[in-house]
């Protein structure tokens, strides 16, 4: 019996030794540096999920690993039990970035809605006046905002939801993209304090709402005087071609959600951002985490927003992402029904007939590009904002190519 290889063995020790909360694609990554990984044997492959846009600047960007290694030589950890130089800086920064007054760092995304549920609820009662235990907030069907119990609770997938009950009451759940349907759920519920969406559903697959939706729901709250907290863990920090998905219809929410890129790909560093008449319900004691707000996230995360300054990331979202587009749109007779996309991110639908989409994600792996199915015969892509033209070139033929593999 021959021996097994160094993937083999890195996946039978994992499938031996951690819970199978996921369901990888066969394949052991060791290293990685901008847009390209190398598995354990020593092949390359172009990354093309990029930590579901936790790696929106690339594996290893310099300035990013720099700013790492020099905060790993003084200070890594100190809990909000007393004041870091890192964390007034980066405070300070994201502040300036999403325009509000105040911020408050957490690790994991889950984390930051979770705060944005809690931040929203204690408004209601203190501000808004709402009886103590009716706060209620809107979702949107199709949602993804985490897997904590309260944020499974109104999720749809059932995968994610069912046999994790009892469920978190106070939420209601309206289509995505139809701004009457929020207005009814406001007009009938009158303990309504906030109402939660991704500008665009990136778990759903890249769903993108109809043109001026996101400006009617900001409209719809204002009027309502609810707060609108936009999820923008996925779709934030330059990755559809702007700094937030909100820009494309400059819609400010009254807060924001913030995660994933912001820790550049390195650290778990996730925010909520608001300004003081929301956030200033919380008060010492009230809310809080070890590691959140930690000096070494903190540097990294105000590098991160220090290499949003310059804009460049936002443009090569946009010049990659029409790049992609072009190239998909070619590959509409050959096998994809349709396909959405919003800067460098996008979700493709297959052809049912030809297979699944891990079928698809798995044909591209042997072609050396690396994607992620999510439901049925979809597909997202999110290569790092640091691929080249040429890089996205190697995306599109992988695309062709594993396309005719399918049809044959």
């Amino acid at each position: 019996m021959p021996s097994p290889t160094a993937t083999e063995e890195v996946i039978s020790s994992t499938e031996r030794w951690a819970a199978h909360n996921y369901h990888p694609m066969p394949v052991a990554l060791a290293s990685g540096e901008g847009a390209w990984v190398s598995d354990v044997e020593g092949r390359r492959y172009l990354d093309c999920l990029a930590g579901y846009s936790a790696l929106n600047f690339g594996h290893g960007h310099p300035a990013l690993r720099a700013v790492a290694h020099a905060q790993l030589d003084r200070l890594t950890l100190t809990s909000r039990a007393f004041y870091s130089d890192r964390l007034a800086e980066f405070a300070e920064a994201l502040t300036a970035l999403t325009g509000k007054d105040m911020c408050l760092p957490m690790n994991s995304g889950a984390e930051a809605v979770e705060t944005a549920l809690k931040v929203a609820r204690k408004w209601g009662y203190q501000v808004k006046g709402i009886p103590e235990g009716a706060a209620t907030i809107v979702v949107m069907e199709g949602n993804f905002h985490g897997r904590t119990t309260t944020i499974i609770s109104f999720s749809d997938d059932k995968v994610a939801h069912d046999q994790y009950g009892p469920y978190t009451p106070g939420f209601v759940t309206v289509p995505y993209g139809d701004a009457d349907a929020l207005r009814s759920a406001l007009a009938e519920n009158e303990f309504i304090v906030a109402v939660l969406l991704e500008p665009i559903q990136g778990e759903g697959g890249v769903v993108i709402p109809p043109a001026g939706y996101l400006r009617e729901v900001a409209e719809v709250c204002r009027v309502a005087g609810v707060l609108m907290i936009a999820d923008e863990i996925q779709s934030g920090l330059a990755r559809t071609g702007e700094t937030f998905a909100c820009d494309h219809e400059d819609v400010v929410p009254d807060i924001y959600v913030l995660g994933k890129a912001l820790g550049g790909g390195i650290v778990a560093l996730s925010a909520v951002a608001a300004d003081e008449s929301i956030l200033g319900v919380i008060t010492p004691g009230s809310h809080g985490s070890t590691f959140g707000g930690n000096p070494l996230a903190c540097a990294i995360g105000t590098e991160v927003i220090a290499l949003l300054g310059t804009g460049e990331f936002q443009a090569a979202a946009r010049e990659r992402g029409a790049q992609l587009a072009a190239g998909l749109e070619a590959l509409r007779p050959g096998g994809l029904t349709a396909y959405r996309h919003r800067g460098l991110w996008a979700g493709l639908d297959l052809d049912p007939s030809l297979g699944s989409g891990r079928a698809m994600c798995e044909r591209l792996l042997a072609r050396g590009v690396l994607a992620k199915d999510t439901h049925g015969s979809t597909i997202r892509l999110a290569p790092p904002l640091v691929a080249s033209a040429e890089d996205i070139d190697i995306l599109i033929a992988a695309l062709a190519g594993a396309l005719t593999d399918l049809a044959r």
